[in-house]
């Protein structure tokens, strides 16, 4: 297989993960400056993200039906392809429960799983940088670590915001809303997880 053909499949997946980068990015920048009578507008620039990225998806699955030789095992890149894709499926998921549950201010401890959500995101582009050299490079690993360390970080900031929703509010609505919306928080940093896994699988699997 020619370097050229070779390197295509790592690039989409970078591609892919510069849209959940951005798809993230933005969602900060909503929430920072939150506006209610914004939140539809906005809802649609998140939407048109994840459609492009769903589009670059779909564009190396298209090729892989064409191929006759893959650089790794054609289910390695479609799992990968799939969890990297649900990371930006998933932040988009945040903003529509924030739309839905017709929520009006953003709590402090929102922004903050949101910072930690933002860098597991960055940190797994970073990862995919690296793929395309993993049988040479020795920063895979600790690119990996990385981010299960930033997802246990994510969990611990859910835990507690969890805790403090269920013993500090009294409103049921807004508990049940927050409820929704933190679970999600958490689901983006899972996802980003499983494509850290994934590729750590991948490793193994072709050293």
């Amino acid at each position: 297989m020619s370097k050229k053909q070779d390197a295509y499949y790592y690039n989409n997946f970078i591609s892919c993960a510069e849209y959940s980068c951005k798809a993230v990015h933005l969602l900060k920048e909503i929430l920072t400056h939150f506006n209610p009578q914004e939140i539809s507008r906005r809802l649609d620039e998140i939407h048109e993200i994840e459609r492009m990225a769903d589009d670059k998806k779909h564009e190396l699955t298209d090729k892989l039906a064409k191929a006759f030789i893959t650089p790794i095992e054609r289910e390695d890149i479609v799992e990968l392809s799939h969890h990297i894709d649900d990371v930006t499926d998933k932040v988009e998921e945040v903003l529509i429960r924030i739309y839905i549950n017709n929520v009006q201010k953003i709590p402090q401890e929102a922004l903050q799983l949101l910072d930690v959500v933002c860098q597991c995101c960055e940190e797994v582009q970073n990862l995919l940088k690296e793929f395309s050299d993993f049988r040479h490079s020795n920063k895979i690993t600790q690119k990996i670590i990385t981010i299960n360390t930033l997802e246990e970080e994510a969990d611990s900031l859910y835990i507690s915001n969890m805790r403090k929703l269920h013993t500090e509010e009294n409103d049921v609505l807004y508990i049940i809303a927050w409820t929704e919306i933190f679970n999600y928080f958490e689901k983006c940093a899972d996802a980003c997880e499983h494509v850290a896994d994934t590729v750590g699988s991948i490793v193994m699997k072709n050293s």
